[in-house]
């Protein structure tokens, strides 16, 4: 009765409502009358999800019965056995869209990734929280911590499943910072992935990005060797993306990147995707077409409108109020994870708090930028939104993680 009284209402509200969300959508976007265009599998999405729904309730009430110190002390192990996977699912896994990142269980499929996503928040944690005087201020940490985040990498890569592991990438900055990495460093690390954005735009956008973070490294952190570094890694990206697109890049890859500054350059090919996504949302308006009426969802324009387009069903036939409310429920999720981080007195679950939150945060934006042409179309999942079972169990127990750290804060000690 306790635990019943003193758990999180809040974020298990936000979990409650974009779950919602999602059956909602995923329900009008394989079951409406765009059924009739769509095979008996993709159909049959919407019970599998709901199946998964009804797992992840059990297993988050589940977590809450167990000791936070069990979650920090199998992280090592956890790592190893997901690392483990992975190595097997490049051999053997199913492919699935190119990529060879599933792994069949008898009658479950298994992205391994996800699996792999949790590992890597509790291990690195753990291993950067692990003593008093280990900070990520000090490089050699800082190197070590990366090499949580490299292996995936690698793996995922032989996998061709390079949109997944963006993820870790762009989580790594997020967890050294907060381990203490020193501001200007931090602003390096995620510096390339921002001036190369602006280089595929046009290359004199980029060159301003690479001078813009080199006068703000130095203002930050005035080591020279960091600001010469800064100007040299921005020059590299710029000039480094123009090569590929122009010469590295097959031609159809290129014309994917740039098709979210021009989409009706190629409205038939590469463009095709935005234009549909962008018309979709825009036609919603303030209150939507209302469930089951939107025409680019129901006569099968949108293209995998029940995961990585899903944004645009809820903008189709939800408006601008049913879109906004998403937005509103994962920024409210956002603040609500960082503020039990700093609420809380265990390091190791600030930092798996602040990194669940990033996980998230990274999602968000891509999912909705790529659905809205501000970024080239990559094709992650929307948490807790699209369709996808490994996806929204990972989601979930980390969330479920999260809230129990938060409901043993008194008992979970600091290094006892």
């Amino acid at each position: 009765m306790t635990i019943f009284k003193e758990l999180n209402w809040v974020l298990v509200f936000i979990w409650a409502s974009l779950t919602a969300f999602g059956l909602v959508a995923i329900y009008s976007a394989t079951l409406g009358p765009v059924s009739q265009f769509l095979p008996a599998f993709i159909q049959e999405n919407f019970m599998r999800q709901l199946t998964w729904v009804a797992l992840a309730i059990v297993i988050i009430g589940a977590i809450q019965f167990t000791s936070p110190r069990t979650f920090q002390g199998a992280s090592y192990l956890l790592y190893g056995f997901a690392t483990f996977l992975m190595i097997i699912t490049v051999f053997f896994g199913t492919e699935v869209s190119g990529s060879r990142s599933w792994l069949r269980l008898g009658p479950i499929n298994l992205q391994v990734a996800e699996l792999m996503k949790l590992a890597t928040i509790l291990a690195a944690a753990n291993y950067l929280t692990s003593r008093r005087d280990i900070s990520a201020e000090n490089l050699k940490t800082a190197f070590t911590a990366l090499l949580f985040f490299i292996v995936p990498v690698i793996l995922l890569i032989l996998q061709n499943e390079t949109g997944v592991a963006i993820i870790f990438l762009a989580l790594l900055p997020f967890v050294l910072f907060w381990s203490g990495l020193p501001h200007g460093i931090s602003l390096l690390m995620i510096s390339p992935a921002i001036i190369a954005y602006f280089s595929v735009i046009d290359w004199q956008y980029g060159l301003i990005a690479a001078i813009v973070f080199t006068f703000s490294i130095f203002f930050v952190q005035r080591r020279h060797w960091l600001t010469a570094t800064s100007l040299i890694v921005g020059l590299m990206t710029v000039i480094g993306t123009e090569v590929a697109l122009h010469q590295v890049l097959q031609p159809h890859q290129t014309a994917r990147i740039e098709a979210f500054v021009n989409p009706n350059l190629d409205p038939q090919g590469s463009g095709w995707n935005i234009i549909q996504a962008t018309t979709a949302i825009g036609s919603g308006g303030l209150t939507g077409k209302g469930f089951m009426e939107g025409t680019q969802t129901q006569l099968r324009f949108l293209p995998e409108q029940w995961t990585d387009f899903i944004f645009c069903v809820v903008g189709e036939e939800f408006g601008f109020i049913g879109a906004g409310s998403i937005m509103i429920l994962f920024l409210l999720l956002f603040f609500r994870l960082i503020n039990m981080a700093t609420h809380h007195k265990h390091p190791y679950a600030q930092l798996v708090m602040v990194s669940v939150a990033a996980v998230f945060f990274i999602h968000f934006t891509i999912n909705i930028a790529s659905a809205t042409a501000i970024m080239p179309v990559i094709g992650l999942p929307l948490p807790f939104i699209s369709y996808g079972g490994s996806a929204f169990l990972i989601n979930s127990i980390l969330l479920g993680i999260c809230l129990n750290f938060d409901l043993y804060k008194r008992s979970f000690s600091i290094y006892s």
